[in-house]
């Protein structure tokens, strides 16, 4: 049963901000290929305020006779599948259209996933914000058999409804038309009596009108109900004390009435109406022919033939990261561009221009930030996670990650993730530093934690892998798989008992599964050049300070004190000679570097076999590099940063020296 309401449609803080529209929607429904259409190149990415959310802001000006006037801010906000907040991603949402207050609102929904987005449509009608509906990829949904009567749905709501193909640029005149028509909808639902009688008992404690936001009293009581602490943070300073425990109090009065979650309750009411406007506006017919694409994704996921679609995922992104990247466009830019031009014309004109030899050595020296940082950060790992970026967009486009997540979620649920870990850890196979911050991804706390813990120490870096497979390469078979199976031995194990010790509760594995689908080289061409310029703002500044920490450990000696100190473990504990102790010194820095470094020992023959494999395993396992020691800090806390290099370097101590001594004592030789 529906109903409109038109009453008590209090606000809250008026925020000043100026004209905006806000793109809202669910995961994976082509609201960033929208942005980018309407935005073009004016971008900017920033995380919210308070938390570690991204969220990107464009200027719209109209185009096409549309919407011309003063620009206005277009806002992506983080997809979303409630606007009652579960995570951050659906906190960040909800407080973009509390707080500034759109003038329109564009959401966009999967044609294919019309009842989802519709839980979306009806909230923002309680909202009583005004807004316009995006049915995108309607390709892909006619592919299916499925029609919608956009027409009717409009109707339906009382705003406006298009149909868009984003990745084609269909229907983009349309979208330009309605954002200069803003309409609000007076589509309501009615709850259970109980709930009804709260929502007016809560509504009379909210604020009044002047201090208001656009967003209903009534939607904000629900919000309250089912469950949203949040909010009361942000009522704090609106509300007297007393009101606000009066509406605790009417929550929970509520609450016992029911044997289940009031959350639970008014989400079911919510889909319940969303299926009965869907019953009205949607047609499916039956496609009986399966398309090459469904087999692949079907395969992709399959417990025995989604193994070696893995396997050549894998082998293929190795190729073009690890071969091309990390080999011929690493070799380009270090050897011939910094090697010959930019480091010896730096070092002479850091001479020529600054005589004080202490400010040469630091800008020109062997920890120089020139020689150094820049060539660390361009020259070698610009192009591994520039590659990285381009084949990891491709795996995005096509569909394929989300089935990889689904694949792997049996196994990530022993170690308290669940499949969609498997993104930041492949992620971490191109570069640890951006994967440390892409586990943002992740729904809660204890989840980020465990996976920052996981990358940080035993997930080699694209860079770091290529040479540890280089010195595998002159390794038996054997000793190979036994490196392989240390490291996801270890991998599996702290997992799993950092599950038990890490505070908190996992999240629900709820994931889109888009179709398997070509990427569109406009929209991964787009997404690189964002992340890219996403490294060289976040990441290159770390690389800069680490060395720059290092210089000064140099010139305070304490670099020196350090390789004396570690010494005795290198040799006594892990049988290795003692000039392996600058590779793992220098591997915090570079951890690639550090097996660089191995590396060259094992080919001056100061290494045997069964010494490269106790040195890789240690080198693998070994401290995270300064860059993501530093991202770690900036994530998760100075706190969180210092408990997992405590554990982490004893830790891969212990398992290398522990596999040295068992490799002696019992004679075994590769």
């Amino acid at each position: 049963m529906t109903h409109s309401h038109d009453g008590n449609h209090h606000d809250l803080a008026d925020v000043k901000t100026d004209r905006s529209i806000a793109l809202v929607g669910n995961p994976n429904v082509g609201k960033s290929v929208l942005f980018g259409h309407l935005t073009g190149s004016y971008v900017t990415v920033s995380n919210y305020p308070g938390t570690t959310v991204e969220i990107a802001r464009g200027k719209y000006t109209g185009q096409n006779g549309f919407g011309a006037g003063p620009p206005k801010t277009l806002i992506d906000t983080p997809g979303i599948n409630n606007l009652i907040p579960s995570s951050e991603d659906e906190l960040v949402t909800r407080n973009i259209l509390l707080k500034e207050k759109p003038e329109n609102i564009l959401q966009v929904i999967d044609t294919k996933n019309l009842r989802r987005g519709l839980l979306i449509t009806l909230q923002l009608a309680e909202m009583g914000v005004p807004f316009a509906v995006c049915l995108n990829m309607l390709d892909e949904a006619e592919r299916r058999g499925i029609t919608v009567d956009t027409e009717h749905l409009s109707r339906l709501l009382g705003v406006d409804v298009i149909g868009t193909v984003a990745t084609r640029k269909q229907g983009m005149d349309q979208v330009q038309k309605i954002l200069t028509t803003p309409r609000k909808s007076q589509y309501g639902i009615q709850y259970t009596d109980h709930i009804e009688q709260s929502i007016q008992r809560i509504s009379e404690l909210l604020p009044t009108k002047k201090k208001g936001t656009q967003i209903s009293a009534r939607a904000l009581a629900l919000m309250l109900l089912a469950g949203d602490e949040s909010l009361y943070d942000f009522f704090r300073e609106k509300i007297a004390d007393a009101d606000l425990k009066k509406i605790r109090n009417v929550v929970a009065e509520t609450e016992a009435i029911y044997p289940e979650s009031l959350h639970n309750i008014i989400t079911r009411i919510r889909l319940d109406e969303a299926q009965t406007l869907l019953s009205q506006v949607m047609t499916s017919e039956a496609v009986s022919k399966e398309t090459i694409t469904q087999k692949i994704g079907r395969w992709s996921m399959h417990p025995f033939w989604g193994l070696p679609v893995l396997f050549g995922v894998l082998f293929l992104m190795y190729q073009f990261v690890g071969v091309f990247g990390a080999g011929t466009l690493v070799d380009f830019l270090e050897i011939n561009v910094f090697g010959q031009y930019i480091s010896p014309w730096a070092s002479t004109a850091v001479e020529w221009l600054i005589p004080l030899q202490f400010f040469q050595d630091m800008l020109v020296g062997e920890y120089g930030l020139l020689t150094m940082a820049l060539s660390y950060s361009v020259a070698i790992v610009l192009p591994i996670v520039g590659t990285f970026f381009i084949a990891f967009g491709i795996l995005e486009d096509s569909g394929y990650l989300p089935r990889l997540a689904v694949m792997v979620n049996r196994i990530f649920k022993m170690i308290g993730l669940n499949g969609k870990a498997i993104l930041p850890m492949v992620l971490g196979l191109g570069c640890d530093t951006m994967a440390t911050l892409t586990t943002r991804i992740l729904d809660s706390k204890k989840e980020r934690v465990i996976v920052t813990l996981l990358l940080a120490l035993g997930v080699p870096c694209s860079a770091q892998l290529g040479v540890i497979l280089g010195m595998l390469g002159g390794l038996s078979f054997g000793a190979s798989v036994l490196w392989a199976g240390l490291v996801v031995g270890v991998l599996l194990l702290v997992g799993y008992l950092s599950s038990k010790v890490v505070k908190g509760r996992g999240s629900d594995f709820v994931l889109e599964l888009p179709p398997i689908r070509r990427p569109a080289l406009g929209n991964i061409f787009v997404k690189t050049i964002a992340r890219i310029e996403w490294y060289l703002r976040e990441a290159v500044p770390l690389f800069f300070i680490g060395t720059f920490i290092l210089f000064v450990f140099d010139k305070l000696h304490i670099l020196k004190w350090i390789q004396q100190a570690a010494s005795p473990v290198v040799q006594g504990f892990l049988g290795l000679p003692v000039q392996a102790t600058d590779a793992f010194l220098i591997g915090f820095l570079r951890r690639d570097f550090g097996a660089a470094g191995l590396f060259d020992l094992a080919k001056q023959g100061m290494l045997d076999p069964n010494q490269v494999l106790v040195s890789l395993v240690a080198i693998t396992l070994f401290m995270p590099c300064i860059a993501n020691l530093l991202m770690i800090v900036k994530e998760r806390g100075v706190k969180t940063a210092v408990y997992m290099s405590a554990f982490i370097l004893p830790f891969a101590l212990l398992v290398s020296g522990g596999l040295h001594w068992l490799l002696v004592w019992t004679g075994i030789t590769f």
